[in-house]
């Protein structure tokens, strides 16, 4: 996508060179910041197995095509199309321009399905990295997104990210029910079954427990529950009005919140049993949607104190409060990055709520990631801080889409009847 100003994207390129890996290559991580940097071309052949049976081979090409989309999820890798060397695992790589390539083969019996995954190092023909996996036909995508993260830390140094998950609310005629999946949307899970409003899911640190705002009881109460059974919630905060969109601090001990108990809508500091530590704001304004900083020193909020909703810095240990955005009718919804000083954006531009990032302690002009005429909302950062989540309007519904962080590579993540909103990355 054309940017107002191109954000160079970072990544790293691995060249045999220094590192020691599992199979005794060296190898060395080169820095590239250029936006233009070419993709790493991969071949994924059809997972191979001894059988050869129809079905079989059916099953060895969808093994393949969701390894293939999640490692094309990342936005540094291309994937060359198997119609090119006919999905065996002997193609000529070289003189197809693939880095490298991905050699799998599989065992599928009543009582387990197994894979092992060797990624092939085109340049040296060596084996630099390789996996095994067992577990049940339904766990298929989980051990694919497993060696796909293995792979693109063997590629760049930092882990992938096909393994997180995404939370995000669905709308189904007047009922909002919170939801999960993967990156791919292979799979979802109902969360919640109030059969009401819920908005502002919020992942706690560490991604077991998950807090959200629903109107069900007649009030706005804030839940938690936790995402390793199905049947238990607990209320976290009901306090008369609301009790809205916690950001919970970096280790997880704490949480500011949005409460209405005083009148005005202000930020609170709670622990993590829900009990108020300290009131951060005082009637200036309506205050919300509050983010930490990767370091919990500093909070960004959204506070209408001027006038309009704009985005404000808080530090954490004075409580001194100065102005960010000055550009757009109305700033909001930020959101921190997980591992540097940027922080992602809505604002109302000429009609449309755009994308912005922006350094808050700098006061460098904010980069534009959008500008297709669609509204753009609810933004939020992916564990690793290259990517974006947002909620899109797509005709009469908005949907979740992704954008990397330069403004490149905007796609519809998933299909789902309803419309979709507040979407949230597990870190």
């Amino acid at each position: 996508m054309k940017t107002t100003t191109v954000k160079n994207f970072c990544f790293f390129l691995a060249l045999l060179c220094c590192t020691q890996t599992a199979f005794g290559a060296e190898r060395v991580y080169l820095d590239i910041t250029a936006s233009e940097t070419r993709k790493i071309n991969i071949a994924v052949p059809s997972f191979q197995d001894t059988g050869l049976t129809q079905q079989q081979q059916v099953l060895g090409k969808k093994l393949a095509d969701i390894l293939s989309k999640a490692l094309t999820f990342h936005g540094i890798i291309s994937i060359i199309p198997s119609s090119e060397y006919g999905g065996n695992n002997d193609g000529d790589w070289k003189k197809l321009g693939a880095d490298y390539a991905i050699l799998s083969q599989y065992e599928n019996t009543p009582k387990a399905l197994k894979l092992e995954m060797r990624l092939l190092d085109v340049a040296t023909n060596e084996i630099i990295m390789g996996k095994s996996y067992s577990g049940l036909a339904p766990q298929k995508e989980q051990m694919l997104f497993k060696f796909c993260d293995n792979v693109i830390e063997t590629l760049t140094g930092k882990p992938g990210i096909a393994a997180t998950q995404i939370v995000f609310v669905n709308r189904d005629d007047k009922v909002k029910e919170v939801y999960l999946t993967d990156i791919l949307g292979t799979s979802f899970r109902q969360i919640t079954r109030h059969k009401h409003l819920t908005v502002s899911p919020r992942f706690v640190p560490g991604g077991l427990f998950l807090t959200y705002t629903s109107y069900h009881s007649g009030n706005q109460n804030l839940y938690i529950t936790d995402l390793r059974q199905n049947k238990t919630t607990r209320v976290l905060s009901k306090r008369k009005g609301l009790n809205l969109a916690p950001a919970w601090s970096p280790d997880g001990k704490y949480m500011v919140i949005t409460l209405s108990v005083n009148g005005n809508p202000d930020l609170y500091l709670l622990d993590a049993k829900g009990e108020i530590v300290e009131q951060l704001t005082d009637r200036a304004g309506i205050n919300v949607s509050p983010t930490w900083s990767p370091d919990g020193s500093h909070l960004v909020f959204v506070s209408d104190r001027g006038g309009k909703p704009q985005l404000y810095l808080m530090e954490m240990g004075t409580r001194n409060i100065k102005r960010l955005t000055f550009d757009g009718s109305e700033n909001a919804e930020p959101c921190w990055s997980p591992n540097e000083d940027l922080i992602v954006y809505s604002s109302l531009r000429d009609g449309v709520y755009q994308l912005f990032t922006l350094n808050p302690y700098k006061n460098s002009p904010p980069v534009q990631l959008t500008e297709d005429l669609s509204y753009h909302e609810s933004p939020c950062w992916s564990p690793d801080g290259n990517q974006v989540i947002f909620a899109k309007r797509d005709g009469a519904k908005n949907q979740i889409y992704g954008i990397m962080k330069n403004g490149s590579f905007q796609r519809r993540l998933f299909t789902l009847p309803g419309s979709q909103n507040y979407p949230q990355w597990s870190r």
